[in-house]
């Protein structure tokens, strides 16, 4: 399948924990440069959501903007079907999912409804295995 890079987010190492639209993100092995969340955990390094995962939330009435998942890359085709170990390509950054995205009490700040509604469907983790490059806004997603 094939898709584009829809946003992109940073979430930032300060009290607020703002979360910033990026043109362009730097990554390594280690995740997203500059993101809070760099050199954490390779293995959750990075998370892609679907802009259908908002579609849902807005066929049961919830409107969330883009980003308040908690995603990195938001996409225009549904990955949540990849399985750990399956590569998905950005641009021209390779990436392994490792994990589907758990549902935090966060999004129930959001809305109640919404960690039951999204719990297949809110992202997918994936380590970086290219070792370094970008990701840019209209990247093609290859999987």
């Amino acid at each position: 399948m094939q898709g584009k890079v829809l946003k992109l987010f940073l979430t930032l190492d300060n009290p607020q924990k703002d979360r910033i639209s990026k043109n362009k993100i730097e990554v390594d092995e280690h995740g997203i440069l500059n993101d809070k969340f760099y050199a954490k955990d390779s293995q959750r390094a990075i998370l892609i959501s679907s802009i259908e995962s908002y579609s849902i939330a807005k066929e049961s009435d919830i409107s969330i903007e883009e980003g308040a998942l908690g995603e990195n890359i938001l996409i225009d085709i549904n990955p949540y079907g990849l399985l750990p170990g399956e590569k998905i390509q950005i641009g021209d950054i390779v990436l392994e999912i490792t994990q589907n995205c758990t549902i935090c009490k966060g999004l129930s700040q959001v809305d109640k409804k919404l960690p039951l509604l999204l719990k297949n469907d809110r992202g997918i983790f994936a380590k970086v295995v290219s070792t370094k490059g970008s990701i840019a806004l209209e990247d093609a997603v290859v999987f």
